[in-house]
Order: structure tokens, then sequence, then C-alpha cells
């Protein structure tokens, strides 16, 4: 059972009643639930602020079938899902059947501001901020001096503040790396009394920079799993500097290396075996991942997550049971033909990250589920061969890792060789870690490394992980000619398309209604 769900669950409610009556900031909700109620004792406080963290793995207080977002399937509008069509389906690692709305754009990279995926991910991002942004708003000393909460509940209160400017950070990253320049708003302003500024790109940078630097010490080294801790901070830190180049136009490898060593240097160790961080128990006796999506097959339920990510990736003949889904396989996403050669050896007897279930490598036919390699990495089995309880049999309880230890050691390793201080040596050493793993041996031992290898081994490590479309943006191989893959700009041998697609679109429901903001270049 993991830590959080009691608490997700209550909070996800209690927040879900609150948000949906306050529709006018100037007036009393006429709902009896009021942010006086919500925030009037310190356990309200705790259930709002998970439900911020509820917010990455439910699509709303009310199950399943309901969602936050308006204009949206709601088993297509959780974050993760979301996250990941834009940062995987867009790449050489991965392709969908489904003639669903806006896939097949992603696949084929022309996508256009109508694109309901890219629009649910840009919303979904914003309500996770703006619901940081309450927190915040309701939990300065002075909020909590009027409602008569003091001493040690004040403390914990005033020390979760930094949690949420995290998870806010964090979502702000996202509207930075994908969307570049999207509205802008934090505590201080005040939701409906006028339409929110955009922000530059650059801008934003400098605000998600001073926003992690400014919490930095704020958050807790140790935290309940599933809670941010200093780590995650400086995870994302030395992620953020690691594109500085793309985000502003400036480089700043140094500090992407001097924060990949620090949370190095904060005690997380490699999971023994590569396999067992993407099963149902990845919760448990893993030293390896810094910050994680927890989900629970009884009480976190939605059809995206890492139950999107077993269910569409397998398909009813290939035995669901065996992946912990018995009533699942929904048979949509699947690899594109240049993931399994990346390994060269495929099969996961040398490399053992390479994990495919054994058919037709090719992608002749986008629309047919068999035409490349299903992924079978993630699996709704414990350790044991175990599946963990599900009401439905095809809900997943396997937790998404958003940061893992391995990225720190490969942010040190292109740092470096992108001219950021640290030594050679030493980047060496920490590719070498992750290959000893991957190998069981010193046989995928490398005796030198370039910026080339670096990209592969990411693939390796983190395919099907939602890092793809910042990496190969950032190595400058996402829309040029000279790297293509299976439909690629829309043609089954790939195209090079317009640099402009390396920003998305935002979207046009939201220029309508916002008239500060304006549209990025090429769209």
């Amino acid at each position: 059972m993991k830590t959080l769900h009691k608490i997700l669950t209550g909070g996800a409610i209690l927040l879900t009643s609150f948000t949906a009556c306050k529709k006018d900031l100037n007036l009393k909700p006429t709902n009896d639930i009021t942010a006086d109620k919500v925030y009037s004792t310190p356990e309200g406080y705790k259930q709002v602020l998970f439900k911020v963290y509820a917010s990455f793995a439910t699509t709303s207080g009310k199950g399943s079938g309901d969602s936050d977002l308006g204009g949206i399937d709601a088993g297509a509008s959780d974050f993760f899902r979301l996250y990941w069509n834009a940062q995987e389906l867009t790449t050489d690692e991965a392709l969908c059947v489904w003639n669903d709305p806006g896939v097949f754009d992603l696949n084929y990279q022309t996508y256009t501001s109508d694109n309901i995926i890219l629009q649910g991910l840009y919303t979904r991002s914003i309500y996770q901020i703006t619901l940081a942004n309450e927190f915040l708003r309701e939990s300065t000393p002075e909020k909590l001096a009027s409602r008569n909460i003091s001493g040690a509940d004040a403390s914990e209160i005033t020390a979760s503040r930094a949690e949420a400017r995290f998870l806010r950070a964090y979502q702000y990253w996202v509207l930075m790396d994908m969307f570049g320049n999207p509205p802008f708003l934090t505590e201080a302003n005040e939701i409906g009394k006028v339409a929110p500024k955009q922000i530059k790109r650059a801008d934003l940078f400098n605000y998600v920079e001073s926003e992690l630097l400014a919490i930095e010490n704020e958050l807790p080294v140790s935290n309940e799993y599933g809670r941010a801790t200093r780590a995650a901070g400086q995870m994302l830190l030395s992620r953020v500097y690691l594109n500085a180049a793309v985000y502003t136009g400036t480089a700043k490898n140094t500090e992407a290396v001097n924060y990949a060593s620090k949370v190095i240097g904060g005690g997380y160790r490699l999971h023994s075996q590569y396999k067992n961080l993407f099963l149902s128990d990845n919760n448990q006796g893993n030293p390896e991942t810094i910050f994680a999506i927890n989900y629970d097959a009884n009480f976190t339920q939605n059809f995206g997550g890492t139950t999107f990510l077993i269910n569409a990736a397998i398909s009813s003949d290939m035995d669901p049971a065996s992946f912990g889904v018995p009533n699942g396989g929904w048979g949509g996403i699947r690899s594109a033909s240049t993931l399994p050669l990346m390994f060269g050896d495929y099969s996961g007897n040398t490399d053992k990250r390479a994990m495919f279930f054994a058919g037709k490598l090719e992608n002749d036919n986008i629309a047919v589920f068999k035409d490349g390699l299903a992924v079978i990495k993630f699996r709704n089995v414990s350790q044991g061969g175990i599946t963990p309880p599900s009401n439905a049999g095809t809900f997943s309880s396997v937790d998404f890792p958003l940061f893992r230890l391995p990225e720190a050691y490969l942010n040190y390793a292109e740092g470096v060789l992108r001219g950021g201080g640290g030594t050679t040596s030493q980047a060496l050493a920490y590719v070498n870690l992750l290959r000893q793993r991957a190998y069981g041996n010193d046989s995928g031992r490398l005796n030198s490394i370039s910026l080339d290898v670096i990209l592969s081994e990411r693939a390796k490590e983190f395919y099907w992980e939602g890092y793809r479309r910042t990496d190969l943006i950032r190595f400058g191989k996402f829309t040029d000619g000279s790297y293509l893959w299976p439909f690629k700009g829309g043609i089954k041998g790939g195209r090079g398309v317009e640099a402009t697609r390396a920003l998305f679109p935002l979207p046009s429901a939201d220029l309508i209604a916002n008239p500060n903001l304006t549209q990025n270049p090429g769209y």
C-alpha cells in the first residue's frame, strides 16, 4: 500500500468540492465548503497540499470517469499520459496506432494549436500551478495567525510551502520546455481579476531557477515516500541548467555539473536490478528513485499513468495477466524501430535494459500495432511475480519515477563534455556504472565517451520515461533532416521538419480567451 494514498484521496475530494464552487473571487462561495473552512485546521492544510501532489496521479477527486479539465476525455487527461505522449510520440522511441484526436499529429510532428493532447498538457500544468498558488496564498504567517494556527502546526505548514513551490517550479519547467512562453501567475495574483500576462522563455528560466535556489535548503533532506526532497529540487536544477542554452541561448553546463554532483553526493544508490525499477513494488527497497508519481490500483485509479503505459503497450494476445493486468491489453503504443536498434542486440541477452516483446521490428504501417516491437519495460507485478490487488484487473500500482539517480550521472557526464568543469575520468566512471548494471559484468565497459555516446546512453537508460524529446532538441536532432526515424514529418522514411516544431504551439482556445498571449513562431 502506497504511503500517500489515503491523504491523496481525501485531499482530492476535499479540494474538488472547494475549487468547484469558487467561481467569483469577490464573493463568498454559496457552497458550505469555503477557504476558511478548508484551511481551518492543520489537517485541512495537509489535505490541500496533497491535492497538489494528487493532481499528478489522478484526473479528479471523483474517480477515473471524471476530469478536472474540460474539453478532453477524462481517461486521457492525467498529467503523465499527456506528458508522455508529448515527449515520446514526437520522437524516435514510440509510435501510437490509435486514431484518437491529436495522436497522429504527434506521430508525424504536424501538431497545430488545436491539438487536444497538447491543450490538455498545457491546461493540466496550469491547473497544478493554480493549486500550488492557492496553497501558498493561504499559508502565509498572517493567514495562519488569523486561523489561530501556531506552534509546531504552523511550523510544519510553513515548511511544506517549499514543497508547493517545488511542484509549481516543476510545472513551470514543463511549460518552459514544451511551450516556451506561457501565461504566468503566482500567489501574488488574484485569479479572475485580470487575464494573466505572458512570460518570455528566458524570463521563465530565471524565475524557475530563482525559486529552486530559494527553496534548496528549505526542502527536507528526507521526506515521506512520494514527497519532494532537497535532492528532487537539485535534480530539477541540474536538468534546467543542462538545457539552459535551449531555453535562454546561454549555456550553464558548470551549474548542471555542480547540481548533478550534489544529487550524487546525497546518499542515493543504483538499484541492483534495472528491471525492478518498473514493477508494482518499486516503492520498496529502492535506493535510486528520487521523486516519483505514486499510483495505487485501488485508490488512485485513472486511465493514464502507468495504467496507460502498461495496457497500451501490450495487446490482448500477449497474456495480459503476466503483466499484472488480466483484463487489460489495449494494443496502442509500441517502439519506433530506431529504439531497439540503438541496442544492437535488442534481445536483452547483452544489455538487460533492452526489454522488447519478440515480433516484427519494422514500422511499415503506422496503424498496425504489431508493426514494431512492443516495449515490456513496465509490469504491474512485484519482484516475486505477484499481481497487486485491483478491483478491475486493469489499473496499475507501478509508481512512475520522474527523477532517478542515473540522470545525475549522465547530466554530469554531458556537462563535462560540454565544457562545464568536472573531470572526464569521473564522467566515464559514471557512465560505466550504468553499463555495468546493464550488462551484469564488465563486457559493456567503455574506454572513452563522447556526446553521441551520452545521447545513446540516455536513450537506453531512460526510454519511455519521458526524456527523449527534450534530449533530441538539446542535441539538435529533433527537427533536423540529418537524423530521421519512421514517420517523422509524416512519411514512412522520415524527413526533416521546420525548426519551430521544437516548441509546441500555445492552444488556440487560450489565445482567444487571453489577449495578452502571442502565439509561438511557426503556428
